[in-house]
């Protein structure tokens, strides 16, 4: 199913945090990395926020979101019943080109442990290991980088 992938504004960080907060990728064991996070309008202000949206209904809320910040890949999220699509490699896809260019040689991944085989399948390798950061932060997370190509 092809989605409207657009670059979001301020006022559309209630939906994101909406999406963030219901994936179940964060639940559990991982749950404390997102206790009290919120996107703010002014962060959706300041990144490349991009969002891919169903093409109907028109006003249907997103299905999926990435935050590029200088050169990370900071946020992605795909909705639960969005998973297994296409549409987070449509979303990796769309965040490559606007890297490109932007003149982003490489992006930068500190990745959520479960989803660094995704990054890896969609291009990525693996350059290194975070350290965990106590007390949010209890596990080590795998670091990546993609190559955009850009120069």
């Amino acid at each position: 199913m092809p989605h409207d992938i657009r670059r979001v504004s301020g006022q559309d960080a209630p939906a994101l945090n909406a999406l963030l907060h219901a994936s179940s990728a964060y639940q559990g064991d991982y749950a404390s990395i997102l206790d009290g996070y919120e996107v703010t309008p002014e962060y959706v202000e300041r990144h490349l926020v991009f969002a891919a949206f169903p093409p109907a209904p028109p006003d249907a809320g997103p299905l999926g979101f990435y935050s590029l910040t200088d050169a990370e890949l900071d946020l992605l999220f795909v909705a639960d019943p969005a998973q297994g699509t296409g549409l987070g490699a449509a979303l990796i896809a769309h965040m490559l080109k606007t890297a490109r260019a932007k003149g982003i040689p490489s992006v930068r991944v500190v990745s959520h442990p479960p989803a660094a085989s995704f990054y890896e399948r969609m291009g990525a390798r693996r350059t290194g290991t975070i350290p965990p950061r106590p007390p949010k932060i209890s596990w080590e997370r795998p670091e990546l980088t993609f190559d955009t190509g850009g120069v």
